[in-house]
């Protein structure tokens, strides 16, 4: 109706406010943007071992699910394999490109637990301590590299 009647006064108003509206939307969508790329975790998402034997789900708050597939039996005389999961805490230091990464006691007996007897809060400390230190990472595309601060061993995961 404004362009019909030919009001420039009215026209001219609302192309104004059309204007600031999308130079807002264009604002804060790279606002949004920068920070999703700057403030975010680099290593978030499920990493999964070159062998396969261990799957990682690392997550925003920094918490780690750490998934040991073929845990040998502790209880058992026959060769049987399960598969354990442990709930880990990760620091992550993205000017130095570092994490570390820690596997609280409670947690370890929490999923000892769990297994009904099938391996110990101390089998699964043993099992994941060569994960519980400070490693420089390196993501380069889907791959996740691990390498450990004082040895140099490398641990090589794949993105799922």
């Amino acid at each position: 109706m404004i362009i019909a009647k030919n009001d420039e006064k009215k026209r001219s108003r609302v192309w104004g406010i059309t204007m600031i509206v999308s130079s807002l939307v264009i604002i804060m969508t790279a606002v949004y943007l920068l920070m999703k790329m700057f403030m975010a975790n680099p290593l978030e998402g499920v990493w999964e071992s070159e062998d396969g034997s261990l799957i990682m789900d690392i997550r925003a708050n920094g918490k780690i699910l750490a998934v040991i597939s073929e845990v040998p039996v502790v209880t058992s005389s026959l060769d049987e394999n399960v598969e354990a999961a442990v709930e880990m805490s990760s620091v992550i230091d993205r000017d130095a490109k570092t994490i570390t990464i820690q596997a609280e006691r409670e947690a370890l007996e929490e999923s000892a637990e769990k297994s009904d007897g099938a391996y110990t809060a101390e089998f699964l400390k043993s099992s994941l301590q060569y994960l519980t230190t400070t490693f420089d990472y390196s993501v380069e595309k889907e791959e996740l590299t691990l390498t450990e601060r004082e040895y140099g061993e490398q641990l090589t995961f794949t993105k799922q």
